[in-house]
C-alpha cells in the first residue's frame, strides 16, 4: 500500500467526534482505517464548541463559588483575568486535540490532512499540501459535521457581529453582548458572559428559551438567568443589525413594537446546519434530506458502501450522539449488524445552573397518549445541595402511570450534567420508578433527589411534601 494509492477497509471524511471514534472502533475490530481531516483534529466540538465553552463554564462556576464566600463563612474575593482565562481554555483544547491524534496513532489509524472528495464508490481524491492522492476503501464514512447557520438578517457581515466560533476568537471580553437566539448555544454563552460581568441581552423569536426542553424547568431557568442580569425579549423578530454611534444596534419587533438593543458585540446563535458541500455526493447519487445526508438506522446511505454519521445527517446534533452513530456505522461496515436507537439520548445545557434532560417532556408524554405520572423533588430539600449553597432547581421524572416505566427525566440544578446519567441508564434498561426507588442511594448526595423524584411519581416521597 503506497502513500499515493492507498487501499483501506474504512475511509473516513472528517476527524471530529464521529470520524475519530469510527477510526478507533474500526481498528479495534481488526480493520484498516484512514481519517481525512481538512481543518482541525477533534472537529468543532473539541476546537470551537463543547470543550472550550465548557472550560469557560468551569471557570465561571469557580467564580460564582468564590463570590458566595461570605455566605459560606469566608472572606476575600476574586476577579476575572480575561487573558489568563483564555490562555487556560487554549491549553485544555490543545491538550485534547493532541490526545485525539495520539489515540488515532496508538490504535493504528492513518491520519491524512487534506480535503477529500468522493470520485466513485470506494474512491476518494484527497488534496493536501503535497498535492493530490487517491485513497481507496471498501467502505466510506462521511462525518463532516455542521457549521453555524447564518439567518437572512441584514447587517450580519458588520464587524463585531459573530457566530459562536467568532465569539470564541475574540481576545477581549465584550462589554455589551446582544445574542440573537435563545437556544442552547445562546443560553450557554449568555450565562457565561453575564457571570463575567458583560451586559447580556437575548432576543428570541419564540415564546421562551430552549423550546426542546421541559417548559416548566426552562421557565425556572429563565428566572434564574434574569436574576444574574440577562435581559430577555421573547416573541421578537430581528429585522436588522446596524452601526449606530460607535455601537451595533439590533433592530427587532417585539409584539408589534419596533425596538432596539445595542452592544459592542452581536452573536447570532440561531442554529447549525449539516455541512456536506464539495464532497461529490450529488454526482455519486447520494440521497439528501435538504442539506443533510439521508441514512437508515444502520447509518447507510442509498449508495452501497457509503455511510454517514454525526451532524452531517441532521437530527440530534450532539457529539455523544455522533460517537454512537459512528460505531453503529462501522459495525455494519464490518458485518456486525447494528441499528441506532435514540430513545435514551441525554442533552445538557451548560448554563448556571445546568439543565439536563433525557426522553420525553411532560407535554410530549401527554401528547403521545401516555397515562402520565410526574415526580418533582426540589434541591432545596436536599441536604448536600444546601451544604453546597446550590439549592436551586429540581429533579423532575415523567413516568407511565400503569407500568411505572420511566419516559423522561429533567434536572435543573447543580451537577445536572452528571446526575442525568442515572436516568439515562434506567431508560436504556427499561427500568421503572420503583426500580430507582429500590436502588440504595448514598446519603448525603445529590443523586438522592433522583430517588425521591421517582418516589414522587407514586406520591410517596419521604423528604418532601409537595405536588
Amino acid at each position: 500500500m503506497s502513500e499515493r494509492n492507498g487501499q483501506y477497509d474504512v475511509a473516513i471524511i472528517g476527524g471530529g467526534p464521529a470520524g475519530y471514534v469510527a477510526a478507533i472502533r474500526a481498528q479495534q475490530l481488526g480493520a484498516k482505517a484512514v481519517v481525512i481531516e481538512k481543518q482541525y483534529w477533534g472537529g468543532v466540538c473539541l476546537n470551537v464548541g463543547c470543550i472550550p465553552t465548557k472550560t469557560m463554564v468551569s471557570t465561571v462556576e469557580v467564580l460564582r463559588l468564590a463570590n458566595m464566600g461570605a455566605d459560606l463563612g469566608l472572606k476575600g474575593g476574586v476577579e476575572v483575568d480575561y487573558s489568563a482565562f483564555l490562555d487556560r481554555r487554549g491549553k485544555v483544547t490543545k491538550q485534547l486535540v493532541g490526545g485525539v491524534q495520539g489515540l488515532l496513532k496508538a490504535n493504528g489509524a492513518t491520519q491524512v490532512f487534506g480535503t477529500a472528495r468522493l470520485t466513485a464508490p470506494g474512491e476518494l481524491e484527497v488534496q493536501g499540501q503535497d498535492g493530490a492522492q487517491t485513497i481507496r476503501a471498501k467502505n466510506v464514512l462521511v462525518a463532516t459535521g455542521s457549521v453555524p447557520a447564518k439567518p437572512p438578517i441584514p447587517g450580519l457581515d458588520l464587524p463585531g457581529v459573530v457566530d459562536s466560533t467568532g465569539l470564541l476568537a475574540l481576545s477581549e471580553q465584550p462589554r455589551e453582548l446582544v445574542i440573537i437566539g435563545g437556544g442552547y448555544i445562546g443560553i450557554e454563552f449568555g450565562s457565561i458572559f453575564t457571570n463575567l460581568g458583560t451586559k447580556v441581552t437575548v432576543i428570541e423569536m419564540l415564546p421562551r428559551i430552549l423550546m426542546q426542553t421541559d417548559e416548566e424547568l426552562a421557565k425556572r431557568l429563565t428566572q434564574m438567568l434574569k436574576r444574574d442580569g440577562i435581559e430577555f425579549h421573547f416573541d421578537s423578530q430581528v429585522n436588522a443589525v446596524e452601526e449606530q454611534e460607535g455601537k451595533l444596534a439590533v433592530r427587532y419587533t417585539e409584539k408589534g413594537q419596533e425596538k432596539t438593543a445595542t452592544g459592542d458585540t452581536v452573536l447570532y446563535a440561531t442554529s447549525r446546519r449539516p455541512y456536506a458541500e464539495g464532497l461529490g455526493l450529488e454526482e455519486l447519487g447520494v440521497e439528501m434530506n435538504g442539506r443533510a445526508i439521508k441514512v437508515n438506522a444502520s447509518m447507510e446511505t442509498n449508495v452501497p458502501g457509503v455511510y454517514a454519521a454525526g451532524d452531517v445527517i441532521g437530527g440530534i446534533m450532539l457529539a455523544h450522539v455522533a460517537w454512537e452513530e459512528s460505531k453503529v456505522a462501522v459495525s455494519n461496515m464490518l458485518g456486525k449488524r447494528a441499528k441506532m436507537e435514540y430513545h435514551a439520548v441525554p442533552a445538557v445545557v451548560y448554563s448556571t445552573p445546568e439543565l439536563a434532560s433525557v426522553g420525553l417532556t411532560e407535554a410530549e408524554a401527554h401528547d403521545q397518549g401516555y397515562e402520565v405520572k410526574v415526580g418533582r423533588f426540589p434541591f432545596s430539600a436536599n441536604g448536600r445541595a444546601l451544604g453546597m449553597n446550590e439549592a436551586v432547581g429540581m429533579v423532575k421524572i415523567v413516568s407511565e402511570g400503569g407500568s411505572g416505566e420511566i419516559l423522561g427525566a429533567h434536572i435543573l440544578g447543580p451537577h445536572a450534567s452528571d446526575l442525568i446519567a442515572e436516568p439515562v441508564i434506567a431508560m436504556e434498561m427499561g427500568a421503572t420508578a420503583e426500580d430507582i426507588d429500590l436502588t440504595i442511594h448514598a446519603h448525603p448526595t445529590l443523586p438522592e433527589s433522583i430517588q425521591e423524584a421517582a418516589l414522587g411519581t407514586t406520591g410517596k416521597m419521604i423528604h418532601y411534601i409537595g405536588r
